[in-house]
């Protein structure tokens, strides 16, 4: 257990000095940005910018800002929105609630479908239907999500018009198409990941052991397989979930959903830059608690690889 909560607790700190690396680089990058957060800005006076400058707090020294803005980090406070002139935490907050639902059931359906369809692969390996999760795998890695996006609002908009295709105001039906459009690369990453997985499992000792005592392909593939194809699949959840974040931004903007995505899209054309570092840590602190998550499901499902890291410590 002691060394357990030391795995755990070296992967915090980790976490802790990536989200204070990304806070910095993104502060800093966002002063190296051409243009004004001001709309008209050549229609306002000296006295007005610096009335506007006064109040966002533009006024002072860069390093002074970039404490500042640390220091807000800590309390939560990721200062004020120059486009609405209200609170980056309230705004983004308003906005959670499409974008989180879309991510969880794209990967959710997507790891679902796509595992299944790397188990059917590796059991029917060299037939036609290994030929066709291949294909689509491929297709799912080749072919960008808003293309599907699009062909999607035609199929099922269009020409079958039975989904809405645009818009957020039809509740569960409304995210159907979205979803499908983001579950595509998870689908293409789990096939591909647990058929190989899957694969190598399957032509194991102990897997002809096990059907030596009587056992059935299928029941060995579900009894003694599934677990050691899907430890593979953990460790890629983490970039599929960033994967679906920044894939979400285009897809809420092709169907006019008013998500966190479409939001930072809108900001980066406004100059809003609260917003842009608003939006770019809230993304950075899930991807880290994912990844911070998937380590620890991964020291679980398999104990090795903390034996094997505090050896390696010493």
């Amino acid at each position: 257990m002691k060394s357990y909560m030391k795995y755990i607790g070296k992967r915090v700190f980790y976490m802790l000095v990536t989200l204070f690396l990304i806070a910095s680089i993104s502060f800093f990058l966002m002063k190296l940005l051409p243009g004004s957060p001001y709309a008209n800005e050549e229609k306002l006076t000296e006295a007005q910018l610096q009335i506007m400058n006064a109040r966002y707090g533009l006024d002072k020294p860069v390093f002074m800002q970039y404490l500042i803005y640390l220091g807000g980090l800590l309390r939560g406070d990721l200062g004020m929105s120059f486009q609405y002139n209200s609170s980056v935490a309230k705004l983004l907050a308003s906005r959670i609630g499409p974008s989180f639902q879309l991510g969880i059931q794209a990967m959710v359906f997507g790891t679902l479908v796509g595992t299944i369809l790397g188990i059917v692969a590796a059991m029917k390996q060299n037939t036609w239907v290994d030929t066709l999760a291949t294909f689509v795998a491929i297709i799912g890695r080749s072919v960008p999500s808003f293309v599907f996006a699009v062909v999607l609002q035609l199929v099922f908009g269009v020409i079958f018009p039975i989904l809405p295709i645009a818009l957020w105001n039809q509740g569960f039906r409304s995210s159907i198409l979205p979803t499908l459009a983001l579950s595509i690369s998870p689908i293409a990453d789990s096939a591909r990941f647990v058929r190989t997985e899957m694969v190598d499992v399957l032509g194991s000792d102990y897997i002809e052991l096990a059907r030596a005592k009587g056992l059935s392909r299928w029941e060995v593939a579900f009894k003694h397989g599934i677990r050691n194809a899907i430890i593979p699949l953990i460790t890629i959840m983490g970039p599929m979930l960033v994967g679906l974040m920044t894939g979400s931004m285009v897809i809420e903007n092709i169907y006019a959903i008013p998500g966190i995505g479409e939001q930072f899209v809108k900001s980066i054309f406004t100059n809003d830059y609260p917003t842009i570092m608003g939006v770019t840590m809230l993304y950075s602190f899930m991807l880290v608690v994912i990844i911070l998550v998937v380590d620890i499901l991964y020291g679980i499902i398999d104990p090795r690889i903390r034996v094997t890291e505090q050896g390696g410590e010493g």
